[in-house]
């Protein structure tokens, strides 16, 4: 009886602590299952858990923190680990050994990819792996700064654009019931930008771990993207009816950005002026907040709180853009508004120099070049026929990256000054707004969306 008994008394004691172990194991999991359904709840929204929208909103968080853990790598390695001269020297060396070449194969990576529609998955999965084995490749480089670090760097920023031009041609294949392509891009860029933010001060704190492990928490993202868009939907690869777009008309046979009319031309040069001033900011910004910091601040602190200003104004003109969709603003109206905005702001910026206005420019070029780009996504997709929107997309990208590369050129050869280099800002703004500000208004006048429930969906694509 004893012996019989023995089993269920032990069994009555290894219950609680049974139970009691799996409370504890739930209780340590819950912050990270809860954090991660929580994710997958907003994500998958609205209908984007079913189009696949949620799975390329994901990814490219995954995308936006791998690539700023490769930045951080940089940065402190051709930027902060110098005294000033040379630091200008290894930028302007890095600009030159990538950027420059980077320019001349960008316009090249959109008709390479148009070619192969059928393997976008495949594509963006190949960009994703390219990049971890380069960033592995640049962990033992990263330390002495040598030149071998630069090819390497020049290949994560050519696979880095062979993603975007990619994402940028999925994003029409998965939109849910109702969802407009720029209120996708919006989610998508929203998300890329709280990536950033989450993964920047993780590799700030990788960094001081060692040189290398920014880029080993790289490499660990990319290959954690190669598998998730290997298993993007198969719909991402249809192709069936489209054909490329060229920034140049080449014949009524070929349709183009020109055959569409003024507002998308228009549109991109408003949007290149933009681009261009956030290159420039970034550079010059960068040496002058280093030599000049913020009253009362180091450098770092100067360059984290103008950097944390444009990040804020970027995510807050991406959650602000369908607010002025849902009011009727057109999208010509917005990006004349947006860039005028911004150049009052730059001209300001150059009369009343000091660290408050520095920032000021910093959070309005955000904010601007945010709801300017939504509202270019939303002409392209309203002007371009369908047969060649997502190949415009790749153009307009291609166009875009070449004017943030001319900026950040200008803001690395100007002298030291800041009321020179904010005035060379504003000069680059009026610029913009001259080719662009007439245009825009005019084609707005001429396109107000026909009466009724169709034309005022149309007004509202913006």
């Amino acid at each position: 009886m004893a012996a019989a008994r023995s089993p269920a008394r032990s069994e009555d004691h290894a219950g609680p602590l049974r139970r009691a172990g799996r409370s504890v194991g739930r209780a340590l999991h819950l912050p990270f299952t809860g954090t991660a359904r929580g994710i997958r709840k907003a994500t998958h929204a609205h209908g984007a858990g079913e189009s696949g929208l949620g799975k390329l909103i994901e990814l490219h968080a995954v995308n936006g923190a791998g690539d700023v853990m490769i930045t951080v790598a940089l940065a402190s390695t051709v930027f902060f680990s110098v005294p000033t001269d040379e630091a200008r020297g290894r930028v302007a060396l890095y600009l030159a050994v990538t950027m420059l070449p980077f320019t001349l194969l960008a316009p090249v990576i959109g008709p390479l990819l148009d070619r192969i529609p059928h393997g976008r998955r495949a594509a963006m999965a190949g960009a994703m792996l390219t990049r971890a084995v380069l960033a592995i490749m640049m962990s033992g480089a990263v330390a002495t700064g040598g030149l071998e670090l630069y090819p390497a760097a020049l290949g994560v920023l050519v696979a880095s654009k062979a993603y975007g031009v990619v994402r940028s041609a999925v994003v029409p294949r998965l939109l849910p019931p109702g969802f407009s392509l720029v209120k996708a891009n919006s989610r998508v860029t929203l998300a890329g930008l709280l990536a950033t933010g989450i993964a920047a001060p993780i590799g700030a704190g990788l960094q001081m771990i060692g040189p290398g492990w920014p880029l080993y928490g790289a490499c660990a993202l990319f290959l954690l993207g190669t598998f998730w868009a290997l298993r993007m939907p198969p719909k991402v690869d249809s192709a069936k009816g489209e054909r490329r777009a060229h920034l140049l008309t080449h014949g009524e046979r070929k349709p183009s950005l020109r055959t569409v009319g003024p507002s998308v031309l228009h549109g991109l040069e408003a949007n290149a002026a933009q681009r261009m001033l956030s290159g420039f900011l970034i550079f010059f910004l960068a040496f002058l907040l280093r030599d000049h910091p913020l009253s009362g601040q180091s450098a770092a602190v100067s360059l984290a709180i103008v950097g944390v200003a444009a990040g804020v104004g970027n995510a807050c003109g991406t959650a602000a853009g369908s607010l002025l969709r849902d009011r009727g603003h057109g999208p010509e109206v917005i990006i004349a508004t947006m860039i005028t905005v911004v150049c009052g702001t730059a001209i300001c910026a150059a009369i009343f120099f000091g660290g408050l206005m520095v920032a000021v420019l910093g959070a309005v070029a955000g904010l601007t070049q945010a709801l300017s780009k939504l509202s270019l996504d939303a002409l392209i997709q309203r002007d371009v026929p369908e047969l060649v929107r997502t190949s415009a997309f790749a153009r307009s990208e291609t166009a875009l990256q070449m004017a943030w590369v001319v900026g950040g050129g200008i803001g690395i050869a100007l002298p030291l000054n800041g009321q020179l280099g904010m005035a060379v800002a504003a000069g680059i703004l009026a610029l913009g707004a001259l080719l662009a500000v007439r245009g825009l208004l005019a084609a707005a006048r001429r396109n107000p969306g026909p009466p009724g429930p169709q034309g005022r969906s149309k007004a509202r694509v913006a």
